[in-house]
């Protein structure tokens, strides 16, 4: 779980490789604010999860595929121009309610994007805000990137397995720490959290760590380098076109099934809202 607003991590689960992400969400929502908005990529759909962050007294983000089915018009509320429902045929069996969500539909420069969200009034957030917000999900890949090359934890130095999650939870706590420190100094000197070097903080640090013995320099104490430790405002350039080995192939989301509600489904729903 990531926090957006200081691109630190807010709380996190480990396990072994086929364990489930959506299951360590579920673990992890009794530790947020209430009324937080949880941003998700496509993975995270579905039908049960949705409900469970909505029932926490949360609010969701979350982008949807070409596995997913919207419906138009249910009538179970007020509805406008992007309502949509999320409400699976055996949510429907089981007499469980649809969830009333919102659709933004943009385009990312090469293909179509498409998002729901349980925030319904634009008036409250435009749909240019919500694109704003999810576009920050995209620090969480920039934080796994930073914690394995630029931290040095892609492989784990560990022998055993027991001994390999140790080394994994106190190096997340070491990074946590350290880019937590130097954001409070970053943040004194009107320094935004995404402008913060994660490289830089870790020299500082070791720096400092290597001449533990001899007094700072005037001017280069721990708090003044990580003041400093700030992205060079270069003008970086459009690796798009370059053809890493590892750079993944997978095709994106398609577009959901939007398709408008039966008079049956309808009728089934006036009836489920008139019970509740």
């Amino acid at each position: 779980m990531w926090h957006a607003g200081t691109g630190l991590p807010w709380e996190w689960r480990t396990g072994p490789s086929d364990s489930s992400e959506r299951g360590h969400l579920l673990e992890m929502l009794a530790g947020l604010p209430a009324a937080v908005l949880i941003a998700a990529d496509a993975g995270f759909v579905g039908y049960e999860y949705a409900r469970a962050i909505l029932d926490s007294q949360r609010q969701l983000l979350v982008r949807v595929g070409s596995n997913v089915k919207l419906l138009r018009k249910l009538g179970y509320a007020r509805e406008s121009a992007g309502t949509v429902s999320l409400w699976p045929d055996y949510a429907a069996r089981m007499r469980q309610p649809p969830l009333v969500l919102r659709l933004v539909r943009a385009h990312n420069g090469r293909h179509p994007i498409y998002l729901v969200t349980s925030l319904l009034s634009t008036t409250d957030i435009s749909d240019r805000q919500i694109l704003e917000l999810y576009a920050r999900r995209w620090g969480i890949e920039l934080f796994y990137r930073t914690f394995k090359q630029t931290f040095g934890r892609r492989k784990l130095r560990s022998t055993t397995p027991d001994n390999a999650e140790v080394e994994m939870q106190w190096s997340l706590l070491g990074m946590w720490a350290m880019s937590l420190y130097a954001l409070v100094q970053a943040t004194k000197r009107n320094v935004e959290p995404r402008h913060l070097s994660a490289a830089q903080l870790l020299l500082a640090f070791r720096r400092m760590l290597r001449d533990y013995r001899h007094p700072a320099e005037r001017g280069h104490s721990l708090c003044h380098r990580l003041g400093e430790a700030v992205i060079e405002r270069y003008t970086r350039r459009n690796k798009s076109s370059r053809d890493y080995p590892r750079k993944k192939r997978e095709s994106p989301p398609g577009k959901p099934q939007i398709v408008t509600a039966t008079n049956s489904q309808r009728l089934r729903a006036t009836m489920l809202r008139h019970k509740v």
